[in-house]
């Protein structure tokens, strides 16, 4: 991946973020899991929880976090009715979760030989995940922003007045900010697993 100038920001956010994750106990907790001794279903169920808990920081609600986990380390397609089961959730609520997790492209139906009811499974690569997740946060969350700013930067009134620069320097801050967001966003779409692999390795050096 060729360097940028946004390289050194990109750093200090990844850092920033790596950061914020091991202060967090939710991802203590799912590191716990992983080094601990247990059986298969009792350590399902605690990653599940985890993870669902995990989804608000993501901008996704827990029940979506939880079938989307549930999906993820299932090692056969799932129907909605096993969905409900495992969760303890209704029908309507199991099919609108899958159908949002369908839109963000997390999950995918699988045709079943012999079977009428539709399966559904997870997107197991992790880092496709990291990188679908990273694309519809940024559709719902920086996208309606630039949208925004550029209603509102372009002010029609007396440029001297003293009001209205104080607000046009305010708008061209948050645009500036708004536009290195979405830059570190693009850069870590559109990269490799195996550059942003190894910019990781070398923050954790």
């Amino acid at each position: 991946m060729p360097s940028t100038p946004l390289a050194y920001d990109l750093n200090l956010f990844l850092i920033s973020l790596l950061s914020k994750f091991s202060k967090t106990s939710v991802i203590s907790y799912i590191c716990s899991i992983i080094i601990s001794t247990m059986k298969l279903e009792e350590a399902k169920e605690k990653f599940v929880h985890a993870w669902g808990t995990l989804g608000s920081n993501w901008g996704i609600n827990r029940t979506m976090a939880q079938v989307h986990a549930l999906l993820l380390v299932s090692s056969n397609p799932m129907s909605a009715e096993d969905i409900m089961a495992e969760l303890n959730i209704s029908r309507g609520n199991a099919n609108m979760t899958v159908r949002e997790l369908i839109n963000w492209g997390l999950v995918f139906k699988i045709n079943q030989k012999g079977e009428r009811k539709e399966f559904f499974e997870a997107e197991k690569d992790i880092y496709k995940v990291a990188k679908r997740i990273l694309v519809e946060r940024k559709k719902r969350e920086l996208d309606p922003v630039f949208k925004v700013l550029s209603e509102v930067k372009n002010i029609d009134d007396n440029k001297k007045d003293p009001e209205v620069k104080a607000f046009t320097d305010r708008m061209n801050d948050i645009n500036g900010l708004v536009n290195k967001a979405d830059n570190f966003a693009n850069i870590i779409i559109k990269s490799d697993e195996h550059w942003f692999m190894n910019s990781l390795m070398k923050l954790l050096k």
